[in-house]
């Protein structure tokens, strides 16, 4: 299935190797960048596949790269009949055309790195997400997005409450 060969490039699972150009990007503050942007296309670039690149398809939602450095990624992909959605938030650091987007998922912290270009005459964000093994890559197209699909910060979550013991009930051994 396509989602299954991509996901981990499109969720930011794939690493980036160590002393790669990609992993030496230095951290800068954030760019002039930042606005909402939202998605028109996705397209991944396999390097170890005889294939064309893979457009794929139902991309939408939006990206939304604060001045603070922190960004809201919402983006849906739209498979048969369903619409799986992709939700991501963290900082971002540019140095040049490089991006460096930082962000905690269910394996812990981890980082996506590649170049960002954006036409401002024609209000057209293009980034270049680095993927591995090395030439792997994904393209994302975006439009600046109207002033109503700004995207709200989001709070930390809270702490779990203590698990709380049963009442009148004795443990047995």
């Amino acid at each position: 299935m396509l989602l299954a060969r991509y996901a981990p490039l499109l969720l930011g699972l794939l690493p980036v190797v160590p002393g790669s150009a990609a992993a030496q990007v230095p951290a800068a503050a954030p760019p002039p960048l930042a606005g909402t942007y939202r998605y028109t296309a996705y397209t991944v670039f396999d390097a170890e596949s005889s294939n064309e690149p893979t457009a794929v398809r139902g991309v939408g939602g939006t990206l939304t790269l604060r001045p603070d450095g922190t960004y809201a990624k919402r983006l849906s992909l739209a498979l048969g009949s369903r619409t799986i959605p992709f939700t991501q938030d963290g900082t971002y650091t540019m140095a040049g055309d490089s991006i460096r987007f930082a962000f905690r998922d269910q394996k812990g912290p981890d980082v996506q790195r590649g170049t960002a270009r954006l036409d401002s005459v024609n209000r057209h964000l293009t980034l270049t997400i680095l993927g591995y093994p090395t030439g792997n890559q994904g393209v994302y197209e975006l439009e600046v997005a109207p002033a109503e699909a700004t995207v709200a910060p989001v709070p930390p979550p809270a702490p779990a409450p203590p698990p709380r013991a049963r009442a009148g009930r004795k443990r047995r051994r």
